[in-house]
């Protein structure tokens, strides 16, 4: 009892040697002040990165829905407690200085796992009952989409869809940065070791007016194809490149016009400017209906487009990835009488 008794008044009495929390904050030479400090909060990260990506506090702000006042309280408080000048600001610009490069890269890798936590204990929830964002390519969004939304909205109420359109380089890279949490792409396409999913293989189809007398054709040779009058989608367009592959023809054999869309090509072809080539899942929305023109299917070996779901590594919504996929083509087979 009495070695009890000392333990006890020991642990009341304060021992001169051990200092609290507070007084060693108050203490400016104390070199583990900062160590004290409550530790940095996903709000603070993700703050960090939308200012990073727009260089600019207001627009971060509008991203993150907060006031730019509450953004920047925010990032000066995490760049005081890691004492780390993370943005050099003034009234025109802002700058991501060379520690807050480093800084950045690690937060994008920490929102991230953060994410995948989340994505763990959703999953073992029904499939399709979360958030989800998906991007999709502009040549394919339009002839999906229309078929996509209502039948997910109907089967998956609790789903909660975020879609962004956007060309293949920008999709990887919000994929790669978890922006988004999945990608359709057509293939082949360089995915930088993602792991993809195919749900749909389809060929080309070449668009003429019905007065050209190659029209009158059930499939026609890449060969038969006059290179000078063919129009095609600008540079960076994984479609463009799909085409000349498919044809196996150069880069710079083609009409002078290029255009940023599918229903451009199908109308300046309708105005009688060239001849252009499309996949087969546009034919129902851009040429059927259309009494002046005409489609023949090109006559050329192999797949000359797969679209695939892409998704990072070791994602956990595998289960959701392998749903969606089945929907799609599910809805693709029905819509192109496919079995």
């Amino acid at each position: 009892m009495k070695k009890e008794r000392q333990f006890f008044q020991g642990m009341q009495t304060p021992n001169k040697k051990i200092l609290s929390k507070q007084s060693l904050c108050a203490n400016k030479n104390y070199q583990f002040c900062n160590w004290l400090k409550r530790p940095l909060n996903s709000k603070q990260i993700n703050y960090a990165l939308a200012v990073a990506k727009t260089l600019h506090f207001r627009k971060a702000a509008e991203i993150c829905f907060v006031s730019p006042s509450t953004l920047s309280n925010a990032i000066t408080e995490m760049e005081n407690q890691l004492g780390v000048k993370i943005f050099e600001r003034d009234n025109k610009k802002v700058f991501v200085t060379e520690l807050g490069r480093e800084i950045l890269e690690k937060s994008k890798t920490i929102k991230m796992q953060l994410e995948d936590i989340q994505k763990i204990s959703e999953s073992t929830k029904a499939p399709l009952s979360h958030n989800l964002s998906i991007g999709i390519i502009p040549t394919v969004s339009p002839f999906i989409l229309p078929y996509l939304l209502p039948k997910l909205r109907s089967d998956f109420p609790k789903l909660k869809l975020k879609v962004t359109e956007a060309q293949s380089e920008n999709l990887l890279i919000m994929l790669e940065n978890g922006e988004i949490d999945m990608a359709v792409l057509a293939l082949p396409y360089n995915i930088r070791g993602l792991k993809s999913y195919k749900f749909w293989q389809e060929n080309f189809y070449w668009i003429s007016t019905k007065k050209d007398t190659r029209s009158k054709r059930n499939k026609i040779k890449a060969k038969e194809l006059d290179l000078n009058e063919l129009i095609l989608l600008e540079e960076g367009n994984c479609l463009k490149d799909h085409v000349l592959s498919a044809c196996k023809i150069s880069d710079d054999a083609q009409h002078d016009i290029k255009a940023t869309s599918l229903n451009t090509l199908i109308q300046l072809v309708k105005g009688g400017m060239g001849t252009t080539l499309i996949p087969e899942m546009a034919l129902e929305q851009l040429i059927k209906g259309n009494k002046n023109l005409s489609m023949t299917e090109l006559d050329e070996s192999g797949t000359h487009r797969e679209i695939a779901l892409i998704v990072r590594q070791n994602y956990y919504g595998e289960r959701d990835a392998e749903i969606l996929c089945s929907i799609l083509k599910q809805e693709l087979d029905i819509r192109f009488s496919k079995q």
